[in-house]
């Protein structure tokens, strides 16, 4: 009589698919992050005002298309600082959404205690599932041997 053990799944096969699969998932969710706010100024170019958060928008829009084409686009040991930069586009907007429906931004206090926006939620879901994801992979590689 043979006896079967099993093994829990070889680590390299769970990084062999994963890295794609995240990277697509990261690279969707920084496009999502760029689509809400291009919606949140009114289209493009918009008319975010005061000009500080207009070219902030326009800025973080960018970043988030940089941060998707790297995920997609460099090389697994590449996408790194794609993922580091992932999690400023994800942090960036969380702050600026505290701040401007907290105490208010200088010249911009129009979103004062509006917590509820429904475009302001949806950001905050999309960039919270854009920042886990890139905090687990980055800690992820950091573990893994190279």
């Amino acid at each position: 009589m043979s006896t079967t053990t099993t093994r829990p799944a070889d680590r390299s096969t769970l990084t062999s698919t994963s890295p794609l699969a995240s990277r697509l998932a990261g690279a969707v969710l920084a496009l999502a992050v760029a689509v809400v706010h291009v919606v949140d100024q009114g289209g493009f170019p918009g008319d975010k005002a005061p000009r500080y958060v207009g070219v902030g928008y326009y800025l973080l829009e960018a970043a988030a298309v940089v941060v998707a084409l790297g995920l997609l686009f460099a090389g697994a040991r590449r996408a790194t600082g794609a993922w580091v930069l992932a999690i400023g586009v994800a942090l960036g907007p969380l702050i600026g959404f505290v701040l401007s429906r907290g105490p208010g931004m200088p010249s911009y206090t129009d979103d004062r205690g509006n917590w509820t926006e429904p475009i302001g939620v949806l950001s905050l879901v999309v960039e919270g599932l854009l920042l886990v994801l890139a905090t687990v992979v980055i800690t992820r590689s950091q573990r893994s041997p190279t």
